[in-house]
């Protein structure tokens, strides 16, 4: 009989054993799975990042071409505008200036 309880103790012991190292096998394959997938959504987020830079850039890009061809446009008006008032005034600085050299 207490043979018998030796073995039965023994036997418990080698599954308790093999239990412990069981679990711990899965312990370090669960933590390396999870290691993995941080590692992946890591990456993940890091190319949503870099796309959602890359499209803000273009945006802005796009939106400061948009600004520079208004305040090109608007220049150019400008410009127009000055030319049109200076023809306008050529008549009268020829008028001056035949003013200026019959005076003298």
């Amino acid at each position: 009989m207490a043979l018998e309880a030796i073995r039965e103790v023994t036997d418990m012991e080698a599954k308790a054993k093999e239990r412990r190292e069981a679990a711990a096998a899965q312990a370090k394959q669960q933590f390396l799975d999870a290691q993995r997938e941080s590692r992946q959504l890591v990456e993940q987020a890091r190319r949503q990042a870099e796309d959602q830079v890359r499209q803000m850039m273009a945006q802005a890009e796009d939106e400061a071409a948009q600004e520079t061809r208004k305040v090109m446009d608007q220049a150019r008006q400008d410009c127009e505008a000055m030319k049109q008032t200076a023809r306008g005034r050529l008549d009268q600085a020829a008028k001056l200036i035949v003013e200026k050299v019959v005076s003298r």
